[in-house]
């Protein structure tokens, strides 16, 4: 009976936490339970970026329904937009470091300083990108190697999602602040609402309702842009009316270069670390192509797309780590730092264990709701099973990667994904495929060995300490 108890006391207490996980504001988690502090961040920001998954499917789904060269168009379009999402996600970075490093010293002031001069940095970096992109749209997708179809298609949506670049880099960089702030809720919040106004206007604009007039491919760019703005707005209304220790004020815009030259310090190298490996992932693409022509590139597509699904929560909780990390090292609490990394680690090892049985297990049935195509099946099942052999080790890989960022050493994470991906990843892929004449497989094979060398690269220089002695 005294069992029956305890195990019914746990469980209230995971339920409680799990509660206040989703009503909770910006906190403050340099005192109190290390396991309340991991799963107070870590459930909203794993549900942020489940929907960041979802929002991609929901866009091509529709999408795909107005054919080759509109799909084709988005596809062109998401490689070149890849730009501004590194450096969102670099400042993003920047931001949630150094406003989780003015929280950790109680310094309210300093953290809306660095979160209004990141926006103030991300404003004049997204002009730079969406005029010339707004201009020269019919010469991007030629050179991306469009068709005239697509490109007679493509050049207004185009316009449209580079042009409205500036709600990308916004969304994305608010949410670091909030994530900074310990206010993993409204992070959540806002991409949630500007991904369900996606998921409602898409079909809305594609085909019309009502007054609505029908407007294809533009009407996808334009729900897009439209969803992420009012994302923008929510998130801006609490940043100005919110209670929290971050609270902006327009007199705070005024640039202030010394925090302008440390944001750019953090962000660069962040914004780079995307641009390496959405770099290596293109040419494993284009390699699994050469060597297995058109059945196993879309099988490769498939198993890809499904693995990042399942990712994208696990780096959700990662996100809890840099958060933890910059807050305690401005605590002064360098030790209650490092074992939130190590708490945080194991429970993303475990989690992304049982995604990896689930794949071992259940791959064919989940690959045939994607593809009824024998020939592309066989190597979607290949590539989700032997790709998920290294989940534990990228679990564990991408908690210690996010405790750099989350101290402001982005510098470090750097230089291991250019060595793991372009020095190793990408040479190793070519000699099993090429020289060894595996085709696919060896490429497949080459990502789990990669990210274990990246993991185990990455535990060795979290252990050395050197990212606790970084000052921002």
């Amino acid at each position: 009976m005294s069992n029956n108890t305890g195990s019914s006391y746990r469980l209230s207490n995971i339920f409680s936490l799990i509660k206040e996980s989703l009503n909770s504001e910006g906190q403050d988690f340099t005192t109190g339970s290390m396991r309340r502090a991991v799963i107070l961040l870590a459930i909203p920001m794993m549900l942020e970026m489940s929907m960041e998954s979802v929002f991609a499917l929901v866009d091509i789904y529709f999408v795909s329904h107005l054919g080759k060269h509109a799909t084709s168009v988005v596809g062109l379009t998401e490689s070149v937009i890849t730009i501004v999402y590194s450096i969102a996600m670099g400042m993003s970075m920047a931001a949630a470091a150094m406003v989780a490093r003015r929280v950790g010293e109680k310094n309210a002031e300093g953290a809306t300083k660095a979160g209004m001069q990141a926006i103030v940095i991300s404003f004049f970096i997204t002009l730079a990108i969406s005029i010339p992109g707004f201009i020269y749209a019919t010469d991007i997708l030629r050179l991306m190697g469009a068709e005239p179809e697509a490109i007679a298609m493509g050049t207004t949506y185009v316009r449209i999602i580079v042009g409205g670049s500036m709600v990308i880099m916004l969304l994305f960089l608010i949410n670091g602040i909030f994530r900074g702030a310990g206010d993993a809720m409204m992070a959540m919040k806002s991409l949630w609402l500007a991904n369900i106004c996606n998921i409602i206007l898409c079909p809305l604009f594609i085909r019309g309702l009502g007054p609505i007039p029908a407007m294809g491919l533009e009407g996808a760019a334009i729900a897009t842009t439209v969803g992420r703005g009012i994302g923008v707005i929510y998130q801006l209304y609490h940043l100005f009316n919110g209670k929290g220790m971050v609270k902006f004020v327009f007199d705070k815009l005024k640039p202030d270069w010394k925090v302008i030259r440390s944001l750019l310090d953090v962000a660069w190298p962040a914004a780079t670390q995307f641009l390496i490996g959405s770099g290596s992932w293109i040419v494993l693409a284009k390699l699994v192509a050469d060597t297995g022509h058109s059945e196993a590139s879309a099988g490769y597509l498939i198993g890809i797309r499904i693995v990042l699904f399942f990712i994208l929560p696990a780096w959700g909780m990662s996100n809890a780590a840099a958060t933890l990390v910059g807050q305690n090292l401005g605590a002064g609490l360098p030790q209650r730092a490092e074992q939130s990394v190590l708490r945080t680690a194991k429970y993303n090892a475990i989690f992304m264990g049982s995604m990896s049985l689930i794949f071992l297990l259940f791959a064919p049935l989940i690959i045939s709701f994607f593809t009824r195509d024998p020939a592309v099946a066989v190597y979607a099942i290949s590539t989700v099973r032997i790709v998920s052999a290294g989940f534990v080790f990228y679990g564990i890989g991408m908690v210690m990667v996010n405790a750099f960022n989350g101290a402001g050493d982005t510098k470090t994470p750097t230089v291991i994904n250019l060595v793991g991906f372009w020095f190793f990843q990408i040479p190793f892929a070519y000699l099993l495929a090429k020289t060894f004449e595996m085709g696919p497989y060896g490429v497949f094979l080459a990502i789990p060995v990669a990210e274990t060398a990246i993991c185990i690269a990455a535990w060795i220089l979290f252990k050395k300490g050197k990212w606790k002695l970084k000052k921002i």
